[in-house]
């Protein structure tokens, strides 16, 4: 049996070690991105999934809400690409309306005078001289009336093409406004599981901001859609990690607006947007992450999420979530009871913005 004293010894090592490392541990555990290097007196969001809802539920949201704006895109392009065609098939009507006439002066004008064979017309001249002259008039003439008539087929073809492809652009249109319709079901059905009952409009009046910014766009495709971007920026918020160039940029114009209180945009666990680098979580308050926000600071959360609303299609925006209710840009407000009745899942003490 070993000595009791050596014994006592290993074990209050052991203990000290025990509570040292535990300690280290709950230390470390919070250190998630997005509480990592926060100032001194901030309330860091806690470690974790903590925005509320389900994965699926954000999956759905997710995927309906890009869906919703890829289809708006092509709308608009469709509808922009209409007006055009209808532009050029007014200016071609205009035209076959010219030559249509010109080509009816010349048959007229051979109904009336009757057609002299080429022989005959050249048979008629006095000289040789005039035989000449006779000729190349006659030639001339033919080769005028043959381009009159070429011009006036070739205008009718290009408007029947034309007219194809306006009525192409109506179908696609309609196409389009069913997509629409479609991830807005699905958008408005995965709340309603996830709220337990159906989701009811809030007419867009729920929340009550005075921002009147105005964001500068951030880049887009030529035709009007939303380049696929990656995780490739650093986050200059004390999460730390990285986010997207679409998000730095709705970031920053965000500070650019005038709300600057604290940001944590980057997390690498849990689901959605986050650790997608597609999400930051603007705090209410100005010490951070700290209880439901109220007076003030609600004032504060409601105009940052007017502000993004406002703003919703020059930041590509898919949703902002604030105090228990969701926008989205198929439907507005909604309802968004997911969370799990503390200040941070249920968005009471932070503005929660997705980017496309």
């Amino acid at each position: 049996m070993p000595p009791v004293a050596p014994v006592r010894r290993t074990a209050a090592r052991l203990a000290a070690l025990l509570i040292a490392a535990l300690a280290l541990g709950v230390v470390i555990a919070p250190l998630s991105p997005a509480s990592a290097a926060a100032p001194a007196g901030l309330l860091a969001a806690p470690p974790g999934d903590h925005e509320g809802g389900t994965a699926a539920l954000r999956a759905q949201l997710d995927t309906a809400s890009k869906g919703w704006l890829d289809a708006r895109a092509a709308l608009n392009r469709s509808v922009s690409r209409q007006q055009q065609l209808a532009a050029q098939l007014k200016t071609i009507n205009a035209e076959l309306g010219v030559r249509d006439t010109k080509v009816g002066e010349i048959a007229a004008v051979a109904y009336r005078t009757g057609r002299l064979g080429t022989a005959a017309a050249l048979l008629s001249s006095n000289s040789p001289e005039g035989f000449l002259d006779r000729a190349a008039a006659l030639q001339q003439v033919a080769a005028h009336e043959d381009r009159a008539l070429r011009d006036l087929i070739d205008t009718r073809d290009e408007a029947t093409q034309t007219q194809a492809a306006l009525n192409g652009e109506i179908q696609e249109q309609r196409k389009q406004v069913a997509v629409m319709a479609k991830r807005k079901q699905q958008a408005e059905r995965a709340l309603e599981v996830a709220n337990n009952r159906p989701t009811t409009s809030t007419g867009g009046g729920s929340v009550q901001g005075t921002s009147r910014a105005n964001a500068t766009p951030a880049p887009r495709n030529a035709d009007g859609s939303w380049p696929a971007e990656s995780c490739s920026v650093n986050d200059p918020t004390p999460a730390n990690g990285c986010i997207t160039p679409r998000m730095l940029h709705a970031l920053q114009q965000a500070k650019a607006a005038g709300f600057t209180r604290y940001v944590s945009c980057y997390r690498p666990s849990g689901s959605g947007e986050h650790p997608k680098g597609r999400a930051c979580d603007f705090a209410a308050q100005k010490g951070g992450f700290g209880g439901v926000a109220t007076g003030g600071d609600k004032t504060y959360g409601n105009n940052l999420a007017a502000y993004f609303i406002r703003n919703a299609d020059p930041l590509a925006v898919l949703y902002v979530i604030w105090y228990k209710q969701i926008w989205l840009p198929s439907s507005g407000w909604k309802a968004y009871t997911g969370g799990n009745g503390d200040p941070s899942s249920d968005h009471t003490n932070h503005v929660h913005l997705s980017v496309y």
